[in-house]
Parts: structure tokens; sequence; C-alpha cells
């Protein structure tokens, strides 16, 4: 239950940031889109179209150079023709070298990120917290063993530990329907939505302890509460007090973490998709991959997902921003006034 006080500290940051209000609307918008893809998309992500592959965005045009040979006076002659390659309005993204359609493509792409950010997260929050709340409740030798595991998965870079720990498990994918497609709301789009499994619990094994640092400090401070002791006095049961005292009154900064760590997987999900480690191909990491061989000639196969990246990033950050500053009250709103 959020109190009234935590209410007026979210709507009154909300009014003075204008930055807020721009992650709010990047954030609704990208999310919109990855719920209605299928009705949204223009194409089938996976449609294939040899006769329009690497399409430029409208706007742009591409030059290409044909050559041809013929036979003159018992002489090959080679003649180079420059042609000025169009963008077409059914495909205002342009198309990749399979002649996929690139807007179709984002959007799909935002599912598999999204979905991955918002799972792996709860993950690691729930791994995070557990490890934390019981550290800074116990102390003592709990206290270091789980800490200093902690620490030892913070010595490795996270792309690196990432890709070792997906090593360590077979690549899997499940799906499950999409319920717009299944309702009959549209047709000749995919039926299914692939969730990378083994990255999911790959990016919330390398993000847990950020979680548990957090949630360990906090504990720390209530611990000591008066509260705490009384109810230990009357014989409460330690995992009563965790419950019902340590984690609401930690609850906060856990909320703000999760806000910025959703986009620190969804950088994650993407950098292991471009390297091959998803298993899906409906994935901005996946489509700038495909798109690194052509930059010099289509250079938006690659460039269109990278900038859904950084906008979609660049949104949870503000939101996770303004959220911070109404929250903690030890901080200053850094985005009053703008």
């Amino acid at each position: 239950m959020i109190s009234p006080r935590t209410l007026r500290n979210l709507k009154r940051e909300f009014r003075q940031s204008l930055l807020a209000k721009i992650g709010i609307i990047v954030v609704i918008a990208v999310v919109l889109v990855a719920v209605f893809a299928p009705v949204i998309a223009p194409h089938n992500p996976n449609r294939q179209n040899l006769d329009n592959s690497k399409l430029p965005p409208l706007g742009f045009s591409k030059k290409t150079t044909q050559t041809s040979s013929e036979m003159v006076d018992g002489e090959i002659q080679i003649t180079n023709n420059t042609t000025y390659v169009k963008a077409q309005p059914s495909h205002p993204l342009g198309t990749d070298q399979l002649g996929r359609d690139m807007l179709s493509r984002v959007i799909y792409g935002a599912r598999t990120s999204l979905l991955v950010g918002l799972f792996g997260t709860v993950l690691a929050m729930l791994i995070g917290v557990t490890v934390g709340l019981v550290a800074g409740y116990y102390g003592e030798i709990v206290d270091d063993a789980l800490m200093r595991s902690a620490d030892i998965m913070l010595a490795f870079p996270s792309l690196v530990l990432a890709i070792a720990l997906v090593g360590m498990f077979r690549r899997s994918v499940f799906t499950i329907p999409d319920p717009v497609v299944a309702a009959g709301l549209v047709s000749g789009m995919p039926g299914q939505i692939a969730i990378p499994g083994t990255v999911v619990i790959v990016v919330a094994l390398v993000n847990w302890v950020w979680f548990a640092r957090v949630s360990r400090g906090e504990a720390l401070t209530v611990v000591g509460e008066e509260y705490v002791k009384a109810s230990r006095s009357v014989g409460a049961k330690d995992s009563f007090i965790l419950r019902k005292h340590i984690l609401p009154n930690s609850v906060t900064p856990i909320i703000v973490l999760a806000t910025i760590q959703i986009a620190a997987i969804i950088l994650l999900e993407s950098s292991l998709s471009y390297l091959g480690f998803s298993g899906v191909n409906l994935s901005w990491g996946f489509d700038i991959a495909q798109g690194k061989d052509y930059l010099a000639t289509s250079w938006w196969i690659s460039t269109v997902p990278g900038l859904a990246i950084v906008i979609t990033v660049i949104g949870i950050n503000l939101v996770g921003d303004w959220l911070r500053d109404a929250l903690d009250p030890g901080i200053e709103g850094e985005g009053g006034g703008v």
C-alpha cells in the first residue's frame, strides 16, 4: 500500500521534472508497442522478400553499382552502371538483407527485450533481496559467507560472467501463445512469443548481487530499531520479523534499483543476442549483429534497432531517476524546475 506522503512526493517530482514526463511517455509507448505488436506491425517480421532486400528508410536512397559486360569487336567491355534505390512507403524504416521489414522487426524486438528485462529483474530481485535481508538480519558468519559470495560475483565483468554462465546451461527457448493472434484480432503474424529462458536465468544470476547489497544495507539499518527489538522480546519468529518489519522498511531503494536494473538487463540481453547466445531471432541485438556486415552500404539494418535500445534504456533510466528523487528523502530532486 502506497502511503499518502509517497504519492505526494511522486506527484510533486513529476510536476517539476520534464525529464520524468519524457521517461514516462517513452516507457508507456514502448510497452504499448510490445503488447500490441501484431496490431501495430505492418508486416510479418519473419517474412522474407529478396526482391525488396536492403531498401533504405523513407527520406533516404541507396546508390548501387551494377557491372555488366559485353563482347565488342572481339573484346570484352565492362560497363559500370550507377542506379539509386528509393525507399518504399510500405517499408518506412527500410528492409534488411533478406527483405524483412525493419519497422516490424523493431516492434517485435521490443517484446523480447522487455520480457527478458522484466522477468530477469524479478528473478534477480527475489534472489538478491532474500540473500541481502538474511545477511543483514543475522550478521556475523552468515553475513560474511553470503556477502563474500556476492563479492566474488562482482569481481567479474557482467558480460564475461554472463557468457560463462550461458556455457554452463543448455540454451533453451520457451514459447507462449500470442494473446492478440490467438484472439483472432489479426492474421498472418507469428502465433507464438519466444522467450529465451536461459538468458533470463543468466541475467538474473549476474545481477542479483546488486539487490543483495542494497537490501543488506537497509536490513542493517532497520534491524536495530525499537520495533524489531520489541518483536523479538515477545517471541516473534525470525521469518515473521523479516517479512513484516525488515522487508517493508527496505522496499523503497529496492524499487528504485529494480527500475534501473531493467535497463541494465535490456543492454545485457542485447549484448548476448548480438553474440548469438539468445536463441531467438526477434531481438534488437540479433538484428544489430545481422546488419554489421552491411554498415557501409545499408547502415539502417543495425542503426534502427540500436536506436530502439538507446531510446528505451534512456526512458527507463529517466523513470528510475524520478522514482529515486521522489522516494528517497535523502536525495534532493535533480529534475526539479526543469
